[in-house]
Protein backbone atom coordinates (compact mmCIF):
# COMPACT_ATOMS: atom_id res chain seq x y z
CA UNK A 1 0.00 0.00 0.00
CA UNK A 2 1.37 3.24 -0.85
CA UNK A 3 2.48 5.20 1.68
CA UNK A 4 -0.12 8.76 2.12
CA UNK A 5 3.27 10.86 3.62
CA UNK A 6 5.02 10.04 0.63
CA UNK A 7 2.39 10.85 -1.48
CA UNK A 8 1.54 13.98 -0.03
CA UNK A 9 5.76 15.02 -0.15
CA UNK A 10 5.41 14.09 -3.79
CA UNK A 11 2.55 16.50 -4.33
CA UNK A 12 4.63 19.22 -2.82
CA UNK A 13 7.78 18.85 -4.85
CA UNK A 14 5.40 18.87 -8.20
CA UNK A 15 4.09 21.91 -6.99
CA UNK A 16 7.61 23.57 -5.46
CA UNK A 17 9.90 22.04 -8.19
CA UNK A 18 12.66 21.05 -5.99
CA UNK A 19 13.87 18.97 -2.92
CA UNK A 20 15.01 22.21 -0.93
CA UNK A 21 11.62 24.19 -1.23
CA UNK A 22 9.19 20.84 -0.51
CA UNK A 23 11.27 20.43 2.31
CA UNK A 24 10.99 24.38 3.58
CA UNK A 25 7.02 24.13 3.40
CA UNK A 26 6.85 20.77 4.68
CA UNK A 27 9.66 21.59 7.89
CA UNK A 28 11.55 17.92 6.48
CA UNK A 29 15.60 18.48 5.56
CA UNK A 30 16.39 18.47 1.90
CA UNK A 31 18.15 14.56 2.60
CA UNK A 32 14.17 13.34 4.72
CA UNK A 33 12.44 14.71 1.24
CA UNK A 34 15.18 12.86 -1.15
CA UNK A 35 14.75 9.45 0.87
CA UNK A 36 10.94 9.50 0.72
CA UNK A 37 10.78 10.04 -3.11
CA UNK A 38 13.47 7.08 -3.25
CA UNK A 39 11.18 5.06 -1.32
CA UNK A 40 8.02 6.16 -3.41
CA UNK A 41 10.37 5.21 -6.44
CA UNK A 42 10.96 1.98 -5.41
CA UNK A 43 7.24 1.01 -3.97
CA UNK A 44 5.96 2.35 -7.47
CA UNK A 45 8.60 0.39 -9.39
CA UNK A 46 9.81 3.42 -11.79
CA UNK A 47 11.52 6.89 -11.93
CA UNK A 48 9.66 10.04 -10.55
CA UNK A 49 12.21 12.89 -10.51
CA UNK A 50 15.31 12.85 -12.97
CA UNK A 51 18.05 14.03 -10.56
CA UNK A 52 20.21 17.22 -12.12
CA UNK A 53 22.83 19.38 -11.15
CA UNK A 54 20.56 22.25 -10.88
CA UNK A 55 17.55 20.69 -9.65
CA UNK A 56 15.09 17.74 -10.32
CA UNK A 57 12.71 17.46 -13.16
CA UNK A 58 9.61 15.35 -12.72
CA UNK A 59 8.96 12.59 -15.34
CA UNK A 60 5.54 11.69 -16.59
CA UNK A 61 5.08 9.00 -13.95
CA UNK A 62 5.13 11.43 -11.44
CA UNK A 63 2.64 13.49 -13.35
CA UNK A 64 0.46 10.91 -13.78
CA UNK A 65 0.72 9.33 -9.96
CA UNK A 66 0.13 12.90 -8.21
CA UNK A 67 -2.71 13.48 -10.22
CA UNK A 68 -3.96 10.18 -9.70
CA UNK A 69 -3.47 9.97 -6.03
CA UNK A 70 -4.86 13.66 -5.51
CA UNK A 71 -8.62 12.42 -5.02
CA UNK A 72 -7.40 9.96 -2.50
CA UNK A 73 -5.30 12.54 -0.50
CA UNK A 74 -8.33 14.51 -0.31
CA UNK A 75 -10.72 12.29 1.20
CA UNK A 76 -8.00 11.05 3.14
CA UNK A 77 -7.63 14.62 4.83
CA UNK A 78 -11.35 14.73 5.26
CA UNK A 79 -11.49 11.35 7.28
CA UNK A 80 -8.68 13.05 9.42
CA UNK A 81 -10.57 16.52 9.71
CA UNK A 82 -14.04 14.02 10.60
CA UNK A 83 -11.62 12.31 13.16
CA UNK A 84 -10.70 15.11 15.01
CA UNK A 85 -14.12 16.48 15.20
CA UNK A 86 -14.98 12.76 15.86
CA UNK A 87 -12.39 12.85 19.05
CA UNK A 88 -14.17 16.55 20.29
CA UNK A 89 -17.56 15.32 19.27
CA UNK A 90 -18.35 17.61 16.92
CA UNK A 91 -19.55 14.54 14.69
CA UNK A 92 -20.47 10.58 15.31
CA UNK A 93 -22.92 9.00 17.08
CA UNK A 94 -23.22 8.91 21.11
CA UNK A 95 -25.78 5.90 22.58
CA UNK A 96 -27.65 6.96 25.58
CA UNK A 97 -29.57 5.29 27.99
CA UNK A 98 -32.16 6.84 30.30
CA UNK A 99 -34.52 5.07 32.57
CA UNK A 100 -38.48 6.42 31.76
CA UNK A 101 -39.09 9.32 34.08
CA UNK A 102 -35.74 10.74 33.31
CA UNK A 103 -36.75 10.29 29.73
CA UNK A 104 -39.74 11.70 29.93
CA UNK A 105 -39.10 14.73 32.23
CA UNK A 106 -35.32 15.38 31.90
CA UNK A 107 -34.32 14.51 28.26
CA UNK A 108 -36.72 16.15 26.04
CA UNK A 109 -34.93 19.66 27.00
CA UNK A 110 -31.75 17.93 27.11
CA UNK A 111 -32.01 16.62 24.19
CA UNK A 112 -33.20 19.63 22.17
CA UNK A 113 -30.12 21.89 23.69
CA UNK A 114 -27.68 19.30 22.40
CA UNK A 115 -28.98 18.59 19.12
CA UNK A 116 -27.87 23.41 18.79
CA UNK A 117 -24.59 22.35 20.21
CA UNK A 118 -23.60 19.70 18.35
CA UNK A 119 -26.23 18.86 15.12
CA UNK A 120 -23.88 16.55 13.53
CA UNK A 121 -24.25 13.95 16.75
CA UNK A 122 -26.17 11.30 15.77
CA UNK A 123 -28.42 10.64 19.65
CA UNK A 124 -29.68 7.05 19.95
CA UNK A 125 -31.93 6.51 22.85
CA UNK A 126 -32.04 3.17 24.67
CA UNK A 127 -34.76 2.68 27.33
CA UNK A 128 -34.68 0.80 30.36
CA UNK A 129 -34.60 0.05 34.31
CA UNK A 130 -31.29 0.92 36.05
CA UNK A 131 -30.70 -3.23 35.85
CA UNK A 132 -30.97 -2.94 32.16
CA UNK A 133 -29.00 -0.07 31.71
CA UNK A 134 -26.03 -1.02 33.82
CA UNK A 135 -25.02 -4.38 31.74
CA UNK A 136 -25.41 -2.18 28.91
CA UNK A 137 -23.10 0.17 29.87
CA UNK A 138 -20.60 -1.79 31.14
CA UNK A 139 -20.49 -4.17 28.07
CA UNK A 140 -19.98 -0.22 25.96
CA UNK A 141 -23.06 -0.81 24.20
CA UNK A 142 -24.25 2.52 25.70
CA UNK A 143 -21.82 5.98 26.16
CA UNK A 144 -24.12 7.66 28.61
CA UNK A 145 -26.38 6.52 30.85
CA UNK A 146 -28.88 8.54 32.85
CA UNK A 147 -29.13 6.62 36.19
CA UNK A 148 -30.24 7.14 39.42
CA UNK A 149 -28.76 6.11 43.19
CA UNK A 150 -31.65 6.44 46.29
CA UNK A 151 -29.66 7.62 49.56
CA UNK A 152 -30.22 4.33 51.93
CA UNK A 153 -28.88 2.07 48.83
CA UNK A 154 -25.41 2.55 48.04
CA UNK A 155 -24.07 1.79 44.39
CA UNK A 156 -21.28 1.80 42.97
CA UNK A 157 -20.02 1.64 38.99
CA UNK A 158 -16.97 0.06 37.75
CA UNK A 159 -13.88 1.49 37.77
CA UNK A 160 -12.77 4.25 35.35
CA UNK A 161 -16.99 5.14 34.65
CA UNK A 162 -17.39 8.63 35.48
CA UNK A 163 -20.39 10.15 37.21
CA UNK A 164 -21.90 13.59 37.25
CA UNK A 165 -25.14 14.77 39.45
CA UNK A 166 -27.65 16.12 38.01
CA UNK A 167 -30.57 16.17 40.33
CA UNK A 168 -32.16 15.10 43.71
CA UNK A 169 -35.49 13.87 43.91
CA UNK A 170 -37.60 14.08 47.46
CA UNK A 171 -39.36 10.98 47.89
CA UNK A 172 -42.92 11.54 47.85
CA UNK A 173 -46.03 9.36 50.18
CA UNK A 174 -49.01 8.91 48.02
CA UNK A 175 -52.12 8.64 49.80
CA UNK A 176 -55.56 9.14 49.21
CA UNK A 177 -57.46 12.56 49.90
CA UNK A 178 -60.00 11.34 52.71
CA UNK A 179 -56.60 9.69 54.34
CA UNK A 180 -56.97 10.46 58.30
CA UNK A 181 -53.21 11.47 58.15
CA UNK A 182 -53.60 14.05 56.31
CA UNK A 183 -53.69 17.76 58.19
CA UNK A 184 -51.94 20.81 57.76
CA UNK A 185 -48.37 19.31 57.20
CA UNK A 186 -46.48 18.99 53.63
CA UNK A 187 -44.11 16.01 55.08
CA UNK A 188 -44.67 12.95 57.19
CA UNK A 189 -42.48 10.93 58.69
CA UNK A 190 -42.03 6.71 57.97
CA UNK A 191 -43.11 6.00 61.91
CA UNK A 192 -46.29 7.61 61.30
CA UNK A 193 -46.78 4.79 58.65
CA UNK A 194 -46.49 1.59 60.69
CA UNK A 195 -49.60 0.59 60.42
CA UNK A 196 -50.61 1.38 56.61
CA UNK A 197 -50.79 -0.96 54.00
CA UNK A 198 -48.41 -0.33 50.92
CA UNK A 199 -47.95 -0.29 47.09
CA UNK A 200 -43.88 -1.08 46.23
CA UNK A 201 -42.28 -1.34 43.46
CA UNK A 202 -41.39 -5.08 42.68
CA UNK A 203 -38.68 -7.23 44.39
CA UNK A 204 -35.10 -7.27 43.35
CA UNK A 205 -35.71 -2.89 42.06
CA UNK A 206 -33.35 -0.30 44.20
CA UNK A 207 -37.17 1.03 44.91
CA UNK A 208 -37.91 -2.41 46.94
CA UNK A 209 -34.53 -1.96 48.78
CA UNK A 210 -35.17 1.89 49.36
CA UNK A 211 -38.75 0.73 51.22
CA UNK A 212 -36.89 -1.98 53.18
CA UNK A 213 -34.09 0.11 54.84
CA UNK A 214 -36.79 3.00 55.43
CA UNK A 215 -39.16 0.88 57.23
CA UNK A 216 -36.32 -1.04 58.99
CA UNK A 217 -35.15 2.15 60.49
CA UNK A 218 -38.60 2.82 61.36
CA UNK A 219 -39.11 -0.15 63.63
CA UNK A 220 -41.22 -2.46 61.35
CA UNK A 221 -42.28 -5.01 58.73
CA UNK A 222 -44.04 -3.08 55.81
CA UNK A 223 -47.61 -5.02 55.12
CA UNK A 224 -47.76 -4.95 51.30
CA UNK A 225 -50.64 -5.41 49.42
CA UNK A 226 -49.39 -4.78 45.42
CA UNK A 227 -46.29 -4.35 43.60
CA UNK A 228 -45.78 -2.45 40.60
CA UNK A 229 -42.93 -0.69 38.98
CA UNK A 230 -45.38 1.58 37.02
CA UNK A 231 -45.77 5.15 39.11
CA UNK A 232 -49.38 5.93 36.84
CA UNK A 233 -50.26 2.47 38.23
CA UNK A 234 -49.39 2.86 42.07
CA UNK A 235 -51.23 6.51 41.94
CA UNK A 236 -54.27 4.77 40.62
CA UNK A 237 -54.40 2.12 43.29
CA UNK A 238 -53.84 4.51 45.79
CA UNK A 239 -57.17 6.59 44.16
CA UNK A 240 -59.23 3.48 44.40
CA UNK A 241 -57.99 3.44 48.45
CA UNK A 242 -56.03 0.22 47.88
CA UNK A 243 -53.00 1.55 50.28
CA UNK A 244 -50.22 4.39 49.91
CA UNK A 245 -46.97 4.05 48.15
CA UNK A 246 -44.07 5.70 47.60
CA UNK A 247 -42.26 7.28 44.69
CA UNK A 248 -39.35 9.61 43.58
CA UNK A 249 -40.75 13.25 43.03
CA UNK A 250 -40.21 12.76 38.93
CA UNK A 251 -42.47 9.79 39.38
CA UNK A 252 -45.40 12.21 41.11
CA UNK A 253 -47.97 13.42 38.86
CA UNK A 254 -50.21 15.40 40.71
CA UNK A 255 -54.12 14.16 40.25
CA UNK A 256 -57.26 13.90 41.68
CA UNK A 257 -58.18 12.11 44.46
CA UNK A 258 -54.47 11.44 45.99
CA UNK A 259 -52.05 13.82 47.69
CA UNK A 260 -48.05 13.60 47.87
CA UNK A 261 -46.59 14.50 51.07
CA UNK A 262 -42.81 13.99 51.54
CA UNK A 263 -41.16 11.53 53.47
CA UNK A 264 -38.90 13.35 56.12
CA UNK A 265 -36.68 10.79 57.02
CA UNK A 266 -32.80 10.67 56.87
CA UNK A 267 -31.89 9.65 53.69
CA UNK A 268 -35.14 9.75 51.95
CA UNK A 269 -34.26 10.69 48.35
CA UNK A 270 -33.02 9.35 44.97
CA UNK A 271 -30.14 11.04 43.20
CA UNK A 272 -30.28 11.30 39.29
CA UNK A 273 -26.82 11.18 37.62
CA UNK A 274 -24.96 10.83 34.10
CA UNK A 275 -22.30 7.95 33.75
CA UNK A 276 -19.80 7.94 31.18
CA UNK A 277 -18.54 4.73 29.82
CA UNK A 278 -14.70 4.90 29.95
CA UNK A 279 -14.07 5.11 25.82
CA UNK A 280 -17.06 7.86 25.17
CA UNK A 281 -15.62 11.14 23.37
CA UNK A 282 -14.98 14.00 25.78
CA UNK A 283 -16.48 16.65 23.48
CA UNK A 284 -19.87 14.73 23.45
CA UNK A 285 -19.67 13.84 27.08
CA UNK A 286 -19.37 17.53 28.04
CA UNK A 287 -21.96 18.98 25.76
CA UNK A 288 -24.22 16.55 26.77
CA UNK A 289 -23.66 16.83 30.79
CA UNK A 290 -24.17 20.81 29.92
CA UNK A 291 -26.94 20.31 27.84
CA UNK A 292 -28.46 17.88 30.75
CA UNK A 293 -27.31 20.46 33.61
CA UNK A 294 -29.53 23.14 31.71
CA UNK A 295 -32.08 21.22 31.38
CA UNK A 296 -32.06 19.63 35.31
CA UNK A 297 -31.96 23.49 36.47
CA UNK A 298 -35.05 24.06 34.49
CA UNK A 299 -36.84 21.36 35.89
CA UNK A 300 -35.61 22.25 39.81
CA UNK A 301 -37.46 25.74 38.94
CA UNK A 302 -40.44 23.92 38.73
CA UNK A 303 -40.97 20.65 39.62
CA UNK A 304 -42.07 20.06 43.41
CA UNK A 305 -39.86 17.64 44.68
CA UNK A 306 -36.65 18.04 42.53
CA UNK A 307 -33.62 20.26 43.75
CA UNK A 308 -30.08 20.40 42.01
CA UNK A 309 -28.12 19.11 44.06
CA UNK A 310 -25.28 20.64 46.96
CA UNK A 311 -21.24 20.84 46.62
Amino acid sequence: MLNPVHLRTLHTVLRTGSFADAARQLSYTGSAVSQQITALERQVGTTLFERESQGVRATPAAHFIGERSLDVLGRLQALEDDIALLREGGTGRLRLGSFPTASERLLPEALSLFRQERPDVQVRLDEGEESELTPLLTARELDVAIMYRYGLVPRRHPRGFRTERLLVEDLIVLMPTDHALLGGSASITMDQLEQETWITPRLGTPGAAMMRRLCANAGFLPDIVYRTNNYATAGGLVRAGMGIALVPALGHTPQSGVVGLRLADHGAHREVMAVRAPATTEGAWRSMVQALHRAAATLADSAPGVSLPTA
